[in-house]
């Protein structure tokens, strides 16, 4: 296993770093630096996934949360990868060198899991704020984890996440994927859509919370982008969390995805840039 060659703590935070919040008595996520990682499963139980991995660096940080949550000896059954950008992933070497356990991800993002094609570089020319302006120094390259890591079940289900699918979200990159679970309209969207706007320094330093579209420094198809959205809010979630941001419920959900989406040039979708 490798982490990428250009695998670097990021000096980034937001005000909401290192805490954690349960909106489900089994799901409960936890800002790492500027983005979420998430936990299912009933800690009384000890049986649990982990979706996404994290900043680079932050490797023991994830351990201590999950023994803190879980109880130290109790791995989870497997961790699930929305997508293989460098805050998603920044950890899983890491954590693959404590837990025997299997990686799953979409098979169009298997190849940057694998170490054979890195991501297009950030695109520092976009239309956006500061993070956007800097985003040359974020990690692009692959990763190695291919001992690991096994693709999606086709048919939409999650090995030992019996009540959730994956949805399929391209735009962001092309093997993105959603999680949603029926029962109570659960919603993890990765970076299909987000909670704050993520190229603006002051916007993630608060975490002020509005429905937005993915990244716009990393997002390489726009329009898979906005069809992916609009897949999601035929869902009808009740709850989202999303890969940056805080989560969000209710009305204020289905009103800020109906706006994004009736909005979307304006709101998500940059003027100019490399992908545009």
């Amino acid at each position: 296993m490798k982490q990428s060659d250009d695998n670097k703590f990021i000096p980034m935070t937001s005000f909401h770093s290192n805490t954690g919040k349960e909106v489900r008595d089994d799901l409960y996520y936890y800002t790492n630096q500027i983005v979420n990682i998430i936990m299912i499963g009933d800690p009384t139980t000890s049986n649990w996934v982990l979706v996404d991995t994290g900043m680079p660096k932050c490797g023991d940080e994830i351990l201590s949360l999950a023994y803190d949550r879980f109880g130290v000896g109790h791995e989870p059954s497997a961790i699930i990868l929305t997508h293989g950008h460098f805050d998603h992933v920044g950890n899983v070497v890491h954590l693959l060198e404590h837990w025997d356990v299997p990686v799953f991800a979409h098979t169009l993002e298997l190849s940057y899991l694998t170490g054979s094609k890195d991501y297009p570089e950030p695109d520092s020319s976009v239309e956006g704020g500061l993070l956007a302006k800097i985003s040359s120094m974020y990690p692009h390259e692959s990763i190695d984890i291919g001992e690991k890591l096994l693709p999606l079940p086709p048919d939409g289900t999650i090995p030992f996440l019996h009540e959730w699918k994956w949805i399929p979200t391209p735009g962001h990159s092309p093997g993105q994927i959603a999680l949603f679970r029926e029962r109570d309209r659960s919603l993890i969207s990765g970076d299909a859509f987000i909670t704050v706007r993520q190229d603006s320094f002051y916007k993630v330093l608060i975490q002020e919370t509005e429905v937005n579209g993915p990244p716009r420094y990393l997002t390489t198809d726009w329009k898979r982008a906005y069809d992916s959205i609009v897949r999601l809010r035929e869902l009808d979630p009740q709850l989202v969390i999303p890969g940056h941001g805080q989560m969000l419920e209710g009305i204020k959900l289905t009103t800020g995805l109906d706006n994004l989406i009736n909005n979307f040039d304006e709101l998500a979708k940059p003027d100019h840039g490399r992908f545009i």
